[in-house]
């Protein structure tokens, strides 16, 4: 049922859930799988792997609501919308079955690093409302071995078993801290270059790259390595510098992407939610009803305040996750939160 999240391992060199795989069909089709444990843990026996590296780097992100913030009068529950629950959506998914640590390459280089899972994880707090300790967490995963350690393979995403995206989470969390000014790490001056660069002249003036992410200093003692490359054709002048024809368009739409999105991790939510409409189908053109009465359709996903009387409530979907809080909680056609 892929609820437990006890049964991963290998299956020719990739993380799967054992559960999830259904060997008739692998022996249906004359495969002879290959089997073995799953990778960056150490292994006990056989397919058994030692968990404690895991759980360590789970616990070290605080995993639960931290206290300041603000508590409702009268002693009741602190209760908020559907659609800004929705926003960590996806991260409220993980299993901690460890397909995704099983398979980062970060980790593999650097068995320090937080890893995917962890890291999902705290975007899971960071990004609920209810939290009152964001911006000390965003300090700690700013830190060694945080969430700039990241390679970007996507491994993570591509083996995780309930569509988490540890990736995208961890990009949630770079976007959020350089949006509160947590930008001392070396990733996020990169990132940060990246944006100037693309804004001013439409593509990465890689030769001003060094500089400007790891300072002059750093920049003057590569100049030797600088200058090898020059002489392969391997670095543009820097001088003057290049302008791309279609600046303008680049520009154009960083300053859209600026007036019309939200900062953070918001930016990157309010992505998810259109690529997950065009998932379904959404051009625009066309109703949602009309689009889920396309013959072998998703189902309708559950949507807030649409629940017919007697009817099951479900969880929500990507295709609620929205940036603006909800003004009243879901509430259960028979009563309660």
């Amino acid at each position: 049922m892929m609820i437990c999240g006890s049964c991963g391992m290998r299956m020719d060199g990739a993380a799967v859930l054992a559960c999830q795989t259904r060997m008739y069909d692998v022996a249906q089709a004359g495969h002879v799988p290959v089997i073995s444990a799953m990778g960056n843990l150490p292994i006990v026996k056989d397919l058994v792997v030692d968990m404690n590296p895991f759980w360590e780097k789970f616990k070290s992100v605080d995993p639960y609501l931290q206290p300041g913030y603000a508590e409702p009068p009268d002693g009741k529950e602190y209760r908020i919308g559907q659609q800004r629950m929705n926003v960590i959506h996806k991260e409220a998914l993980c299993i901690n079955c460890g397909c995704c640590v099983s398979e980062c390459n970060a980790m593999e280089a650097d068995p320090l690093f937080t890893g995917p899972q962890a890291l999902a994880k705290a975007m899971r707090f960071v990004g609920d409302p209810r939290d009152g300790n964001k911006l000390a967490r965003l300090e700690k995963l700013n830190g060694e071995h945080g969430i700039w350690e990241c390679t970007r393979c996507y491994f993570c995403n591509e083996r995780c078993p309930k569509g988490v995206d540890p990736r995208d989470a961890i990009a949630k969390l770079g976007a959020e801290s350089m949006h509160e000014g947590i930008e001392r790490d070396m990733g996020a001056k990169h990132a940060k270059w990246f944006v100037v660069s693309a804004k001013t002249t439409g593509w990465l003036r890689e030769t001003e790259l060094v500089p400007k992410t790891q300072g002059i200093v750093s920049a003057i003692k590569q100049t030797r390595f600088a200058i090898d490359l020059a002489r392969k054709g391997k670095v543009p002048p820097p001088f003057p510098p290049h302008v791309a024809k279609d600046v303008k368009e680049s520009r154009r739409l960083h300053d859209l992407t600026t007036e019309r999105g939200p900062q953070g991790y918001m930016g990157i939510v309010q992505g998810e939610r259109a690529l997950a409409r065009l998932a379904h189908g959404h051009t625009g053109e066309e109703t949602l009803e009309e689009i889920y009465a396309r013959p072998g359709a998703f189902h309708r996903p559950f949507i807030a305040d649409e629940v017919p009387a007697g009817a099951d409530a479900g969880m929500g979907s990507l295709t609620q996750a929205d940036t603006t809080p909800g003004k009243e909680p879901t509430k259960k056609p028979e009563g309660g939160a």
